[in-house]
């Protein structure tokens, strides 16, 4: 059925959530799994809303914005293993953009499904903040399984 899934986590409770579903189908169907976490590096820039950021201070943002993501992927892998995927890969991605950096992975490692979780937001919220799970869903050509 699939042999390679992709799971995106931003290691939230929700996204643990997307993770263990996850886990759950590549034990089923003995599938590849992929953990990977998007470091979302925004522009670089010396100002960061108001406040005025050196390029250092802003490198060491991006360093631990990095260190999390990574720590997060092999929380995931860690998980898979003990469970007895068949094979786990965890995938740190620095990009701007999170929804395009997570199509362009499962397209680049064949993955045959894209496991997420929707956060679930409505109205304002939604319209203010976006959807990177409703990009997602509308510009990947890999079948989505959204959970919530």
């Amino acid at each position: 059925m699939y042999e390679r899934i992709l799971v995106a986590t931003d290691g939230s409770e929700l996204s643990e959530l997307a993770v263990a579903g996850a886990i759950d189908l590549a034990l089923l169907t003995q599938a590849e799994l992929f953990a990977v976490k998007v470091s979302h590096h925004q522009s670089a820039g010396y100002f960061e809303g108001s406040l005025l950021i050196n390029q250092l201070d802003a490198a060491r943002l991006r360093d631990h914005a990095d260190a999390e993501s990574q720590r997060v992927v092999d929380s995931v892998k860690d998980r898979a293993d003990a469970r007895g995927v068949k094979r786990t890969t965890g995938i740190v991605i620095r990009s701007e953009g999170v929804s395009e950096a997570i199509i362009d992975a499962a397209r680049i490692h064949h993955c045959d499904l894209i496991v997420m979780a929707s956060h679930g937001r409505r109205g304002i919220k939604r319209l203010l903040m976006g959807s990177e799970t409703l990009h997602v869903l509308t510009h990947s050509h890999t079948p989505v399984l959204v959970l919530r």
